[in-house]
């Protein structure tokens, strides 16, 4: 592992003191940099600078600036080294432009947000211009993640990313089976922002099939919360779902009882005990109020580049009904939709609880396989070479998407030539089919009972019509040449079936005009 003297760098400037950028300083400090904090507010300028007074494990110093020319000025080094954690677009590109005045050739700026992958290589070429290297680096994990060591993808120029890779090596969480740290260079260009981009999507996928599989528990089948935590622990601790991240923390949070003093802000505080989680509203708002682009770009990169997303779509779409309560409500008394109802399935319930468990490793794995196609088909259309198996590798410990068997079933599948479809891997194309039955059971089961199964539901269609060889493409194919001219193919004729994804030669003229 390398130690401090094996890195250029001994300062480090934090651009941004929220939840990340406050954990990433005390981080930094505790590998031994010393470290300088703007933010533009005040408030959490003054936060950073009494949490550091109470520290007691830092190596290094952390002081707090508002000023942004002192704050520059007091990084240290012939090189400075910045790492930015602030919101996407306008206000990453606002702080750029006031900080470009005081950047001299050879610094390094690493952008932690999470960033538009195209708006990081606008970026890239404008610092490149007077000398400077901006790295767009994927921080995966979440705020405690980036306190203890998160999942890194620093994508951009080659010798930059090699300057800061011992620094990042240490920072980086390490693989529980080798420690192997979980940061590499994914790429050129936006490469590492793409990629932390679809983490998100693929975590997307994975917390709507989660939270299908909680309520199809506790409303389906009239489990209470620290029953549900139980059977999440059994699946944590071995097979397909063992040591996986959104699982474990899904165990934790439902036994989680409210106390009479609550945390340390007095949040889950009550009297009369009951759990935290019944204080939670059903309302994901990330997506709405535009803090959280990632999965909006994942789909509108799925849909660009033609690669078929739907669990990760459908997960989505959930959120984005969610956010709007309000609408929701009134939509509600309006529509009249059934609530769910308990679950009347003639299979007994451990048999039930076991083919729930297949069914929500089959909709993470196909997450993983949608996201994965979607990097592939990137990085063969912006010629980045992305080492799929890094991506693997990076994905073992202090991200969300945490998974040791998925990861240990991927890994050694993939290499740096592309796999544009996941489905072509045996072994991937044999969990996903012996588990089928198990998802279609409980996609049937929770129907019936009008639970909400977007994702798991998706995931069932995305592998029927993903293998399928007669699919009702036919007849919409035959209406679009119907009314448009569209042009078709002819099944069995060579050149055409399979043929090439392109336009048929052949029109019928169903109405003349």
């Amino acid at each position: 592992m390398p130690s401090k003297a094996d890195q250029p760098f001994k300062h480090i400037g934090v651009v941004g003191a929220g939840s990340m950028g406050s954990m990433m300083a005390f981080a930094f400090a505790e590998l031994g940099l010393d470290v300088s904090v703007w933010d533009i507010e005040f408030a959490n300028v003054e936060k950073i600078t009494n949490m550091a007074k109470k520290a007691t494990t830092s190596k290094g110093k952390v002081e707090g600036y508002t000023d942004l020319k002192k704050f520059t000025q007091s990084i240290g080094g012939d090189r400075k080294l910045f790492m930015f954690s602030i919101t996407h677009g306008p206000p990453a590109d606002s702080v750029l432009g006031m900080l470009k005045r005081d950047l001299k050739k050879g610094d390094i700026i690493l952008d932690g947000g999470n960033e538009n992958y195209r708006r990081t290589e606008r970026r890239q070429k404008e610092c490149k211009a007077i000398g400077v290297h901006w790295i767009g680096m994927g921080v995966s994990g979440g705020y405690q993640s980036a306190r203890h060591g998160p999942s890194l993808s620093p994508g951009g120029d080659e010798q930059a990313i090699a300057d800061v890779m011992p620094f990042l090596e240490q920072y980086a969480a390490k693989a529980p089976k080798d420690g192997t740290p979980c940061v590499t260079r994914i790429g050129p260009g936006g490469s590492g922002h793409y990629v932390k981009m679809v983490h998100n999507g693929i975590e997307g996928g994975m917390l709507s099939t989660l939270a299908e599989a909680w309520s199809f528990m506790h409303y389906g089948m009239g489990m209470a919360y620290p029953m549900i935590g139980d059977v999440f622990e059994q699946w944590n601790n071995s097979g397909e779902l063992r040591k996986n991240f959104l699982v474990s923390i899904g165990a934790d949070l439902l036994k989680r009882k409210k106390t009479p003093q609550g945390d340390e802000k007095g949040e889950g505080s009550s009297q009369a005990n009951g759990y935290v989680l019944d204080d939670v509203l059903d309302k994901v708002v990330q997506d709405d109020d535009n803090t959280e682009g990632t999965p909006l770009w994942s789909l509108m990169e799925a849909a660009e580049r033609h690669v078929s997303c739907p669990t990760l779509g459908s997960a989505h779409f959930l959120r984005i009904a969610s956010g709007n309560r309000g609408e929701r409500l009134q939509v509600a008394k309006n529509l009249q939709m059934p609530a769910p109802k308990p679950i009347a399935s003639p299979m007994d319930h451990t048999t039930l609880i076991e083919k729930l468990r297949r069914a929500v490793y089959a909709s993470f794995l196909s997450s993983f396989c949608q996201g994965l196609e979607l990097i592939a088909r990137a990085s063969e259309d912006e010629s980045w070479e992305i080492n799929m198996a890094d991506c693997l590798q990076i994905w073992r410990a202090g991200c969300i998407i945490e998974s040791e068997h998925i990861a240990d079933l991927l890994q050694p599948a993939l290499g740096k030539k592309p796999v544009m479809n996941m489905k072509f891997i045996d072994t991937v194309a044999k969990e996903l089919r012996d588990n089928y039955e198990p998802l279609k059971e409980v996609v049937i089961e929770g129907t019936k009972a009008d639970q909400y199964m977007p994702a798991m539901s998706a995931t069932l269609e995305y592998l029927k019509y993903e293998g399928g060889t007669v699919l009702p493409t036919k007849f919409m194919e035959a209406q679009l040449d119907y009314f448009g001219a569209h042009g078709y193919n002819k099944p069995g004729v060579p050149g055409e079936d399979p043929g090439p994804v392109h336009k048929g030669p052949h029109h019928y003229e169903w109405q003349p005009a």
